[in-house]
């Protein structure tokens, strides 16, 4: 067969991490697909996952050397540097918690972790753990910082798990998690040529020199649409406000602070680009006043007289031309009734919201819930996920939106 008749998977280089887990019986099948879609696959397991399936299940399948040490007979010169050389991606499937929280750390004290801190490739990582282990605020802070990286994280599914409990931690069918690959690869490069301003996280507007009025937007939304878009070959500017995280690799970044910051920021880039995708969560308001010294406690009431800052979206859409603008709506009631308001008042082609008072929807959680509203007057409603998996839900309306553009 032809490599042109296999998919998208035919030539792809892919390297399969393994760790350990029980779900580890189901990579053999992941493996066996990959290979079948006509991709070259090479087998990284760690020491655990040759526990539960043996290093030569894995050769016989792929047609090549598995490797499990750093200090055995390697196959290559600098083996985990020729795998993170060779690999277009990196897939990691189960992805024990012990092994995300390596990741997220920057570790590597073992072949698998080392090939993927030397690696460019992207990262792919399927979850697989007891319910308890995952939902832990450990495992999930992790999860948001790789996801903020550009990390793509396929959300573990619920049902029966090995140590019979019910919840989520099931690694995906290895049907699903190919589909992801395949996905993943039909969509690269397909935003080439195009320039996309992203903003993210919330703005801080200061009381005096110890304090400011700010919201408890982390930024995970808007980094993760910026790391989606950078892997499909966009030219990406990401202006962001006060957040720890990480810049996604490839990504352009421009910190601001304050309301105004922001709007300087994006107007000075807005001419440029073919589309904004207004993730951040602007303060509407800000101190009429910044005192000059720290405002001490006195035992009457404090009176803060507020003033409007820019509506940035709202300028954006009467300035509008060639771009195409989507927003954000957080909301804690009426959603689809303010939403859509926004979605008119503010001339967007379309609107991501969602109900931020939702359980492990909204702000500083790395999953949400969210409706797409259209300026057409079509609407959909989109099951929790992921943000790493939303962002390319984003990013597909955006790609539908060029292309009706022509």
């Amino acid at each position: 067969m032809r490599a042109s008749d296999m998919g998208a998977l035919a030539g792809r280089r892919i390297v399969l991490g393994v760790t350990g887990g029980i779900a580890a019986y189901k990579a053999v099948e992941i493996a066996r697909r990959l290979k079948k879609a006509g991709a070259d696959v090479r087998v990284v397991m760690t020491r655990a996952a040759a526990s539960f399936v043996t290093p030569l299940t894995f050769r016989e399948i792929t047609g090549r050397p598995v490797a499990e040490t750093m200090w055995g007979e390697p196959h290559h010169h600098v083996e985990h540097i020729a795998l993170a050389e060779f690999a277009e991606l990196v897939l990691v499937a189960p992805a024990t918690a012990n092994f995300i929280a390596k990741a997220a750390a920057g570790i590597a004290d073992d072949m698998l972790t080392t090939s993927v801190l030397a690696t460019r490739a992207s990262l792919l990582i399927a979850p697989a753990m007891n319910t308890g282990m995952w939902e832990n605020p450990v495992t999930q802070e992790n999860v948001a910082r790789l996801t903020a990286r550009g990390v793509t994280v396929i959300p573990p599914a619920a049902g029966q798990l090995a140590c019979g409990t019910t919840g989520a931690g099931r690694l995906p069918e290895p049907v699903e998690i190919v589909r992801v690959v395949e996905e993943y690869f039909s969509r690269t490069q397909s935003l080439v040529g195009r320039r996309i301003l992203v903003t993210a996280a919330g703005t801080e507007e200061a009381l005096d020199p110890v304090r400011y009025l700010g919201n408890r937007s982390t930024g995970r939304m808007g980094f993760a649409v910026a790391a989606e878009a950078v892997r499909r070959g966009a030219e990406v500017i990401l202006v962001a406000g006060p957040t720890p995280l990480t810049t996604p690799a490839g990504v352009r970044r421009v910190d601001v602070r304050s309301a105004r910051d922001m709007h300087a920021a994006v107007l000075a880039e807005y001419d440029a680009v073919d589309a904004v995708i207004k993730a951040a969560a602007v303060a509407d308001y800000r101190p009429a006043e910044i005192a000059a010294h720290k405002i001490k406690k006195s035992d009457g009431e404090l009176t803060i007289t507020l003033t409007r800052n820019p509506d940035i979206l709202y300028e954006l859409g009467q300035k509008k031309q060639h771009q195409i603008l989507v927003g954000f709506a957080a909301e804690t009631q009426n959603v689809a009734e303010y939403a859509r308001g926004k979605l008119a008042k503010k001339n967007l082609d379309f609107i991501v919201a969602n109900n931020v008072a939702e359980k492990d929807a909204g702000f500083g959680v790395p999953t949400n819930h969210v409706q797409i509203f259209y300026a057409d007057g079509r609407a959909e409603d989109h099951p929790l996920m992921a943000k790493s998996e939303l962002a390319g839900v984003i990013l597909d309306r955006l790609e539908e939106t060029f292309q009706k553009r022509g």
